[in-house]
Order: structure tokens, then sequence, then C-alpha cells
């Protein structure tokens, strides 16, 4: 029987791509994952990586490996699809459970299009090197390749909808502390509870393997709860240079110097504990209304708008308009549009001008040329005075006390909720989307609460106790405050 320790091993398999020497603690891993002998270095690595529990009895359900940057995670990924999808299913009789015409699969999930690159270009070089396992390639394609023994690899971004009717010998998540959904706060658990039944017929595994983040999410929850504890699901965390010790000391040490607690994560394969959740799902979602979408403008009733430009590319031009209600902010209306931003001011102009607004600010961060077009359109804008961080930071209690209500916008939800509060080296804390992330429409909802909440003009009458025996007195203007004495 040839194990995956055995294919990693042999050069007419797997082995001229995972060099023994540099790659122990991967060997300890696998071993552990398939219930497979292990040496006293591998026992010690493995209680070392594992929090000291006991070796599995059984290849497990699920492993998750929590590394540093740079520790051939992608690559081994690819030698698990490889070895499942080939030997594997040979000896461990998965082929005999597929239906005739049935096809397996073996799915890589990365975390975006270029990591799923890295991890196809993996699996091709994995099988062209291999004088076996080559000929068994029967098509190749940008999605993955299909196997003559009725199984193929394929390789995709994070999506929970297609994944959903396939049957499944092994699924790999990789980075999956990193994945990102415009339309979903937590697509890593969506991902995973919709993999689980398509798993179940095969007895197929169930891999997790990433460098760490936030204390949030589907990787920390099972960090959380199955590390160093016995079971079906084994968790497996260490640095970089236990898993590669091929990478440079230097590098690790700059990276701590310059940032301790990014390092930790990066390097370390620690969770940060200077990155936290800012608005929970909960507090988010009661504060979205059922319907509709966006409220008509009413007469007697005075809006304010807020702006969130973009100079292009990915990010979304994004205006918000809303009012206050009886001490609430009513967001009535949130647009979000990608394209040459002056056809979109042509756009937001009437929109505004039909809710009465005139004067609209705009973030800081756009410079001057939003008010240069908007002002072609007879809008005025003004800039925030405000930073982002302090805007969202406005925002959070007016979130907390239910002083808000917002348009049932999936993104606008996704992008609340995946806020996240940094605590800087020197102590001050900033509020931003995550890396690969977006927060134009949380942006501008934020910037329309502080806008709403801004002291209107105050007329201040008072009558001197002289004036109301002569009747007669006089006038004085300063600004916004009319007095009389």
């Amino acid at each position: 029987m040839t194990t995956i320790l055995d294919a990693f091993d042999d050069a007419n398999l797997l082995g001229g791509s995972f060099p023994g020497d540099t790659r122990q603690a991967w060997r300890a891993v696998l071993a552990g994952a398939w219930a497979l002998p292990m040496d006293r270095n591998q026992q010690r690595l493995f209680r070392t990586l594992s929090g000291g529990r006991r070796r599995p009895s059984k290849r497990v359900s699920e492993l998750w490996c929590i590394a540093g940057r740079r520790s051939d995670k992608t690559h081994t990924a690819a030698g698990m699809a490889v070895y499942i999808a080939t030997i594997g299913a040979e000896i461990e009789g998965t082929l005999a459970r597929l239906s005739p015409g049935e096809r397996g699969v073996v799915s890589i999930i990365a975390c975006d299009r270029s990591q799923a690159k890295v991890a196809l270009a993996y699996v091709r070089g994995l099988l062209d090197g291999s004088p076996i396992l080559a000929s068994m390639v029967e098509k190749a394609s940008t999605e993955g390749v299909e196997l003559s023994n009725g199984v193929s690899i394929e390789v995709a971004t994070n999506s929970h909808r297609a994944v959903r009717g396939r049957t499944m010998l092994a699924a790999i998540l990789d980075e999956c502390a990193f994945y990102r959904d415009e339309t979903s706060a937590t697509p890593d658990v969506e991902l995973y509870r919709a993999l689980v039944p398509s798993l179940a017929t095969t007895g197929g595994l169930l891999v997790g393997i990433s460098s760490p983040y936030a204390r949030r999410g589907l990787l920390y929850d099972k960090w959380k709860r199955h590390h160093g504890k016995d079971g079906d699901v084994l968790v497996v965390q260490g640095g970089t240079r236990v898993f590669n010790p091929t990478v440079p000391v230097k590098v690790i040490r700059d990276a701590e110097r310059d940032d301790p607690d990014a390092a930790k994560a990066e390097w370390g394969g620690e969770f940060r504990q200077d990155v936290e959740a800012f608005l929970s799902r909960e507090v988010v979602e009661g504060a979205v209304r059922p319907e509709p979408i966006e409220i008509p403008r009413a007469e007697g009733i005075r809006y304010c708008a807020f702006l969130d430009p973009t100079g292009g590319g990915k990010d979304e031009f994004t205006l918000a308009i809303g009012h206050e209600d009886d001490g609430r902010t009513v967001v009535d209306l949130l647009r979000a549009r990608r394209g040459k931003p002056a056809d979109i001011v042509a756009e937001y102009a009437p929109l505004l001008k039909a809710y009465g607004v005139t004067k609209a600010t705009s973030d800081r961060y756009a410079g001057s040329w939003p008010a240069d077009e908007f002002q072609r359109h007879g809008i005025k804008v003004e800039q925030a005075a405000a930073p982002k961080s302090d805007l969202y930071r406005d925002a959070l209690a007016a979130f907390n006390s239910g002083q808000v209500e917002i348009p049932p916008d999936d993104r606008l939800i996704t992008q609340l909720t995946s806020l996240e509060r940094r605590t800087a080296r020197g102590g001050r804390d900033s509020i931003d989307h995550p890396p690969g992330g977006h927060d134009d429409r949380a942006n501008a909802v934020a910037g329309l609460l502080a806008v709403v909440a801004k002291p209107r003009p105050r007329f201040v009458f008072a009558i001197g106790e002289s004036d109301r025996a002569s009747d007669s007195g006089k006038c004085t203007i300063f600004g916004d405050v009319v007095t009389f004495q």
C-alpha cells in the first residue's frame, strides 16, 4: 500500500517536489492526519504542532493547518490533492462509491484568482513531473485537470454556491482565513456548510490550510475548539521556520522589528491580538429595515447626503441620502456604482436635487475633484471634517443604541460587519476594512450619520427687561445667531 508519505518520498510519484530534509513538520502532520506510524522525531513534531493531543487512530475527517507565510502551504495542499485524486482514491475505496458515469471531484478552493492560479500550477507541475501519474491526465484546462480514473482536480475561488451538488472526494480550503465575498460577512462558514454534505457520501477529507489572521472566523473557531484536543478533527499550528526552515531568519527578524503584531501572525503562525471586529452582526442586522430598499422623498423632511467618491477601479462611487426621525438616522437611499467618475456624478446630481439636497459632504480621501465636478451640476460638495476612522468611531454609539435604520443591502451589511478595529503601536485605534475588502458603502453610511447629527443653525432670541418696558429694541446678527436686545 502506497501511503501519502510514500508518495511524497517516491521520485516516481511526488518525491521530486518534497525534499525530506526540509519538510519534516509537514510529514509529521500528514502522518497524524492519515494515522500512519511515526518515528521519534515525527512524534515530537506532531505533539508540538497539535498542542499535545494524542495521535489519531484512523484518518481524520478534517485537517486544519495554521502556518506562517512561506510555509509551503499551497504546494503541500496541491500534493495532498494529487495523492487523494490518484493513489488515495484507489486505496481508500472512494472510487467504488461513485455511480456509473459520476465524476468525483477533489477541489482546491483559493481566496482569490491569483492564488487559484498558483494552486493549479502546482497541481500540473506535480502531475507532469511524475513518470507514473502523468499518464493519468486526460484533459487540462484553466479550471483543473481531468484524470482517467474518473476523478477531477478542480481549482476555484471561494463560493458556497459553486460547490453544491458536487460529489467531493476532498475539499482543500487554501488561505481560508482571508476569504472575502461582497455579499457575505461569513463566506468561510457558508462554504464549510455547503461542503459538508458534498463530502458525506464519499467520506472525503476536508482540509483548511492558511496563515492566521484575526481571532474570528472558521479557522479561529476550529483552532479554539479542537487544537490540543483528541478527536476526529486535527488542528496543527506552527511558525514559518518550523514548516519551512529554508526561510532566512533575518527576513523574519526584520519583520518582527518593523511590526511585531503583524509578524506574530504572518511568520509566527499566531492569531492577531491587535485586530478585532468593530460591529457585531447582531447589531447591524438589528438596524436593517425589512423593506423597501429605497424610501422616496417626503414633503417637509430635511435630507442630508454623504459621498464616498472613487477614481475608478474596483472601488464603488457611493452616495447615501438620509434624514433624522425622532432621534434616529434613517438611510433613505444608498447607491453605489463603478465606472467613469464624471458619468456617475452626472447620474447622482439629479438624484440629490430630487431629495432637495444642494449641499453634500464627501470623504476626505477624495481630494478636491468631487467638489469641482458636482459644482458643474449645481451641487456644492465639502470635505468631511473628520477622517474615516473617526466617522466609524462616532457611528458605533448610534448603531449600538439602535438609532440607525439602514436599507436591506447585502453588501452594506457585509461591509459593516467586516470592519476591523486595529490597535496601532502608539495605542491609537484605527477602523478600516480587512485586507482585500471594501468599505465604500459602510463609509458613506457612517459619514451620513455624522452629517445628520451635525447641529443645525440656531436662532437665539433674548429680550432685555428695559426693552419690554419701552417696547423698543435693537437687532444684532452674529453669523447664524440673531440676538434681540
